[in-house]
């Protein structure tokens, strides 16, 4: 039978694992205090090292001058702030209540007894790796100066400035990259011992005798061969002796070469890890875009694609798994990332679940282009996914994946040749307005609800006034027929080819118009501030 105590804290176990309050919170304060993706992590960071900066600031301050009322206030209220984000810390470091009810339930199952002293030695135990760890000891040698009775506990304010460590990712790379080398960098600590060791031993056998010379002490043998073996030399202590100074000399030597094994290691070690700090930075630009679309591959086809999107100012990434191609994109100063958009690791890092509206699937490969419609699709079934299809056979496979438009770069092309053929005036002319030259543009407006389009008539918009010419309307999904002389199915919608004036629009329909690129900005304005203002603009 479990004692009394034991039962009271298992039920209250199941009560937190049960508790949705209790995950969100726990949630929360992992995004704001670990999480790498969140956004408000950027700014707890900034804020914690201004209020490092901040007392730090304020105690050197009090060296010579005495302590205000203001510097007791902020200086109490950092010190709990800091107890608070030690706890919190503490806290996210695991899930202490499964602890127990993994114990429990283990019990339970086996037939045995429960026993809660192991399940909380187990508990303390978790929570001694995150208090022993060299981040959480900084944390706390931090709060230790804030109590100024133990004027001795001073010396730790030292540490507020090492606590800036945990807020800066730029140090934090730099450690892990060093990290990684810990072998060379022991071995090159042994071989600097060894060397200091053994030239302050001569230094001092051939020096310390000697009346004129600085070198009395052990203490001023290593001081002047650490100074020497890093080719500092201050010059404040020089050997007398020509054994002395054949010394000096082949420790000289042993310095450079120290320097350049040292050089080496950590040049070889950011070597391997540009790349992997370069993506990591790119993801921290896409975390910032909005409403950007997800470009991947960056051929041919990509690249005109892109330039649209650079005309249009709309936000987006590239994802090329060729280094050549993504070294073009970067050379243009545009976000690129060398990697394999097949990976739902790396769609769901740029945002395809979060910040990302369309993804284009435009690499020259059929298959690559299916199995990233496939893996967008599943990731997120309501993004708009465009596909590329080089095969008249693909493109059946790639609606199936999910992708909503397929575009066939080669029948396009063939379609327009044909056409260039018995109409070249025409062909010209439609080329022109498609690629944007002299400003002409084919543009889509949404009849936004309660904006000046919801529910009025083509007449009423004066679009020839706007210099403006509408091509056709795509109705809204769902919506009733309307009249109108040339009907197309786009996409399982209707698509209305040059409808009447009396054609009546509708909140979610889209105008396809043709005219200058200010005039459609212009007008596509006004319909949003319409739609903020009611139908009055």
């Amino acid at each position: 039978m479990t004692p009394a105590p034991a039962t009271w804290i298992i039920r209250f176990c199941y009560r937190l694992d049960a508790s949705p309050g209790y995950h969100r919170a726990k949630r929360r304060a992992y995004d704001l205090l670990e999480n790498p993706d969140s956004r408000l992590r950027p700014y707890f960071d900034v804020a914690m090292c201004a209020l490092i900066l901040a007392t730090v600031a304020l105690i050197i301050h009090e060296v010579r001058n005495p302590p205000t009322r203001f510097t007791l206030a902020f200086e109490d209220t950092v010190m709990h702030i800091f107890i608070a984000e030690y706890l919190a810390r503490m806290w996210i470091w695991n899930d202490s209540h499964r602890i127990i009810l993994d114990a429990w339930e283990r019990a339970e199952f086996l037939g045995l007894r429960f026993r809660l002293l192991p399940a909380l030695r187990s508990v303390l135990l978790h929570k001694w790796q995150y208090a022993s760890s060299p981040l959480a000891i900084i944390d706390l040698l931090a709060i230790l100066p804030s109590y100024r009775p133990l004027r001795v506990l001073r010396f730790f304010l030292l540490f507020r400035v090492f606590k800036l460590f945990r807020y800066t990712r730029s140090i934090n790379e730099f450690a892990r990259v060093l990290a990684e080398k810990r072998f060379e960098l022991y071995t090159l600590a042994i071989f600097i011992g060894f060397v200091v060791f053994a030239s302050a031993t001569a230094i001092y056998i051939f020096e310390a005798h000697v009346e004129t010379s600085h070198i009395n002490t052990m203490f001023d043998a290593v001081y002047w061969s650490v100074i020497t073996i890093f080719t500092v030399g201050y010059g404040d202590i020089t050997p007398k002796t020509p054994e002395g100074k054949a010394v000096a000399m082949v420790l000289v030597v042993a310095g450079v070469a120290i320097i350049s094994f040292s050089t080496s290691i950590v040049v070889n070690a950011f070597g391997e890890k540009m790349q992997l700090m370069r993506d990591r930075r790119l993801f921290a630009e896409t975390e910032k875009l909005h409403d950007c679309l997800i470009v991947c591959g960056y051929g041919r086809v990509g690249e005109v694609v892109v330039d649209r999107l650079i005309a249009q100012e709309r936000a987006f990434v590239i994802i090329d798994r060729h280094p050549k191609n993504v070294a073009r994109a970067r050379g243009l100063g545009l976000l690129a990332i060398c990697d394999d958009a097949v990976r739902a690791e790396l769609l769901e890092r740029v945002g395809i679940n979060r910040n990302a509206s369309v993804v284009l699937c435009i690499t020259g490969d059929d298959v690559t282009n299916l199995y990233i419609t496939l893996t967008a699709r599943q990731m997120n079934p309501h993004i708009r996914i465009v596909a590329r299809a080089n095969r008249s056979e693909t493109a059946k496979k790639l609606r199936l994946a999910g992708a909503d438009q397929v575009v066939m770069p080669y029948e396009v092309v063939g379609l327009m040749a044909a056409e260039y053929i018995h109409q070249p005036v025409a062909t010209n002319a439609l080329s022109g307005i498609l690629s944007g030259e002299r400003g002409m543009a084919m543009d889509v407006i949404n009849a936004v609800p309660r904006s000046l389009l919801d529910g009025a008539r083509l007449t009423e918009l004066g679009l020839s006034s706007r210099r403006l010419t509408l091509f056709g309307v795509l109705e809204a999904a769902g919506s009733e027929l309307r009249p109108a002389l040339t009907v197309f199915d786009v996409g399982g919608r209707r698509f209305y080819f040059n409808p009447p004036g009396s054609f009546t629009l509708h909140a979610g329909d889209r105008l396809v118009v043709l005219g200058r690129e200010m005039a459609i900005a212009h007008f596509r304005e006004q319909v949003q501030a319409s739609a903020l203002h009611g139908r009055a603009a």
